[in-house]
């Protein structure tokens, strides 16, 4: 028996999970101990009563998700308007590091599917699909390339890219917070914790709140929805342009709506101090939760256990990588102080999953541990913007030469 779900029960049933995972959160040790975020908590739970419904033949669940791509758009677009050239200018040497461990991350995934995919007696082609493809790529990429993969008489590609960025999706969220709460905790790095200038204004904040103000949340909802309607025409021009040199490869609906978002943010800064900060947050933040929460709930986790064997091996030394680079490579990279430790899980959610992951990762830490401004400015920046261009890239010049 099938039962089909709207979007709009969709989006209650992701909102009902996410605050079940909030109460569970409070109530369980072990998500407090590790830093699970709440959507992951209960979005999961959710998927796992999916499993087995599907698995008993009792019920298949089938969710009208469209919603999810909207909240999605929101969220990163949302995250454009943080991107500020003052900021740039301050952080700049933090931010080139960080993209530079990214791009060796990406690099490693698809050098460990292809060396594995020869031992496995598998094509580097449909290997390439357990890479940077379905991991630092995530769905949006991993949808836009197995179809060119499969065109060129590589049949499962578009399904074991689908698969392998859903399982990668959870092994964001359920790695990327435990890998740093960890680290913070055992090298005691609270004492590094400093409270910059930007922190500062926001302990003021709480600690003399300002009343909410319509208007000024009207205001960011017309920037955001306005960024969103030019920036997805923007995406198909990009994706028009990209065309012509590297075929039919396509970008990520939302990276049209984050460039057009810093732009009106950088025009803005000319002319005036931004001040809509936290509106635009607070919005960008509702929607992250609910987008997480639809993401987990929705995933179809007996795809992953239908996955033949070598590509379960492929995933696993996806996830040994994933494991060892961050806590070995890019935590000492960065400064080994607790900057570095909320940074490693961001980098653990966007190069495994996605960028809300990586969100929520840092959201996550910082709720339990304490805000840092040089986390949550580089991860959103390199995860949701100056990567997928590099990915991408990367992922059409190993194809070629395959």
């Amino acid at each position: 028996m099938t039962l089909t779900i709207n979007m709009y029960v969709t989006v209650g049933l992701a909102v009902l999970l996410l605050l079940l995972g909030k109460f569970l959160k409070v109530k369980v040790y072990f998500f407090r101990k590790y830093a699970i975020p709440s959507p992951v908590i209960g979005g999961l739970l959710f998927a796992l009563a999916s499993l087995a419904l599907h698995s008993s033949e009792i019920l298949f669940l089938q969710f009208d998700n469209v919603l999810q791509a909207f909240f999605m758009t929101v969220f990163f677009t949302s995250i454009g308007f943080n991107v500020s050239l003052k900021l740039l200018r301050k952080g700049g040497t933090v931010l080139l590091i960080f993209l530079g461990l990214a791009t060796i991350f990406s690099l490693l995934q698809n050098l460990v599917a292809i060396g594995l995919a020869k031992p496995l007696n598998l094509s580097p082609q449909l290997a390439m699909m357990t890479g940077s493809t379905a991991l630092m790529g995530g769905l949006g990429t991993s949808a836009a390339i197995a179809p060119e993969v499969e065109a060129t008489g590589i049949s499962g590609a578009h399904a074991v890219a689908i698969a392998s960025a859903t399982f990668g999706l959870l092994m964001g969220s359920l790695m990327g917070a435990p890998i740093g709460n960890n680290l913070i905790v055992r090298k005691k790095l609270l004492s590094t914790r400093k409270a910059d200038e930007e922190e500062q204004k926001i302990d003021a904040m709480q600690a003399h709140p300002v009343p909410m103000d319509g208007e000024r949340i009207t205001k960011a909802s017309f920037l955001i929805l306005v960024s969103m309607g030019i920036g997805v025409i923007f995406t198909d021009l990009l994706n028009n342009f990209m065309g012509m040199f590297i075929g039919t490869v396509k970008f990520p609906i939302y990276i049209g709506p984050m460039i057009v978002a810093a732009i009106i943010r950088n025009i803005m800064d000319t002319r005036e101090d931004f001040t809509l900060n936290t509106e635009i947050q607070l919005i960008g933040d509702i929607c992250l939760n609910i987008f997480i929460s639809v993401a987990i709930m929705t995933m179809r986790l007996w795809e992953l256990s239908s996955l033949a064997l070598p590509l379960m091996v492929l995933l696993l030394a996806q996830v040994m990588l994933m494991y060892v680079f961050p806590r070995f490579v890019a935590f000492p990279a960065m400064g080994r102080n607790y900057d570095s430790a909320v940074s490693t899980s961001g980098l653990i959610g966007f190069a495994m999953g996605s960028t809300a992951n990586a969100m929520a990762n840092l959201d996550s830490i910082c709720d339990k541990f304490g805000y840092s401004r040089v986390a949550y400015f580089i991860v959103p920046v390199v995860g949701a913007f100056f990567i997928d261009f590099i990915n991408v890239l990367m992922i059409t010049g190993f194809l070629a030469f395959l």
